[in-house]
């Protein structure tokens, strides 16, 4: 597969290069699941947050509602609160179910039933779903306004491109720990550990010299925003740089991108493969972790793709937690 021209010509608007951008890079990293728009089949999340917004009374408002400035609209972690109190004690059952439905439409028609098991089993002992929380930041048809939704292995957000350049809004997490808090070694029933299977596949199609480049010690620790921290660097990443892959290899890594970008709803999956495309695909680094090897059996559980503008980071010792932080180039 060739790399997608993305070079923009000067006759062409800054909007219609990044439509043009999502296209191409959707096409090479997505395939045909979306490869071509839908018409959605109703109402997007960013239209059910305006709605549920207009009928929040003042005492709710004055618990989730936040100026666009604080600084938790673009706060990242494994397991958070964004605000103490959760949904089942702010909310009434119908706007329980109007957030439920805006988390249900972040998410890709082929993946929700798997995010849902996940979450549904994670924030079980907590009472599930209306144990999450949420916080609305700005005010609807100012251009700032944005619904972030968090809880155990969860950090989720939907904003309309209020944050400018940010895919997902900002950056997000997911995890799952499936059998129980230490996974076995083939992560039975975890409904993320695919995406690992993929990476591991990348690695296989390496050579010696190319494993030395790409599997290192230890990984970088967990610390909320500081572990998805976009560096701008083109080189010197961890791991083996893009450029020094073949075709084929390259192609690998386009599938594992796509099978990162799988559980979310076409609108963000494009956005992000457009921004990590402009951001360059050589500039990306791929890297495996021997140190957290769970079971010492040579599949690696732990493993990221870096680049100037883009952060995929998956930990699966002793269970899944995923990262992920894209941004349009500077």
């Amino acid at each position: 597969m060739n790399t997608p021209n993305l070079l923009q010509p000067s006759s062409v608007s800054r909007r219609d290069f990044l439509t043009r951008s999502a296209q191409a890079a959707a096409a090479g990293f997505l395939g045909s699941a979306y490869a071509e728009s839908t018409p959605a089949a109703s109402l997007p999340s960013e239209t059910l947050v305006t709605q549920l917004y207009k009928t929040l009374d003042e005492k709710q408002k004055s618990v989730l509602c936040l100026p666009w400035s604080d600084p938790r609209r673009q706060k990242v972690d494994n397991n958070w609160h964004i605000i103490k109190q959760p949904i089942r004690d702010v909310l009434n059952a119908d706007q329980q179910a109007m957030v439920r439905e805006i988390f249900d439409k972040l998410h890709s028609d082929e993946y929700k039933k798997e995010v849902w098991t996940q979450f549904d089993h994670d924030n079980k002992g907590d009472g599930g779903f209306p144990s999450a929380s949420i916080a609305l930041f700005g005010e609807p048809g100012t251009g700032q306004f944005e619904f972030v939704l968090t809880g155990r292995h969860c950090t989720r957000r939907c904003d309309g491109d209020s944050e400018k350049g940010a895919a997902f809004g900002g950056p997000i997490f997911y995890g799952h720990a499936a059998g129980s808090f230490n996974e076995k070694p083939d992560h039975p029933g975890n409904v993320y550990w695919y995406q690992a299977k993929r990476a591991n596949e990348v690695f296989a199609a390496l050579d010696g010299k190319q494993r030395e480049a790409a599997l290192l010690g230890k990984s970088r620790q967990e610390r909320g925003n500081f572990t998805v921290e976009l560096s701008g660097k083109k080189s010197g990443l961890e791991g083996i740089r893009m450029s020094d892959l073949s075709s084929d290899q390259k192609d690998l890594v386009r599938k594992v991108i796509g099978d990162l970008l799988k559980p979310f709803r076409e609108h963000d999956a494009k956005e992000a493969a457009s921004y990590i495309e402009a951001g360059g695909f050589d500039n990306l680094h791929m890297a495996f972790f021997k140190d957290q090897d769970v079971g010492k059996d040579g599949v690696w559980d732990v493993w990221q793709i870096e680049g100037p503008n883009a952060v995929f980071y998956f930990r699966g010792d002793p269970h899944v937690h995923a990262w992920a932080h894209v941004r349009q180039p500077a």
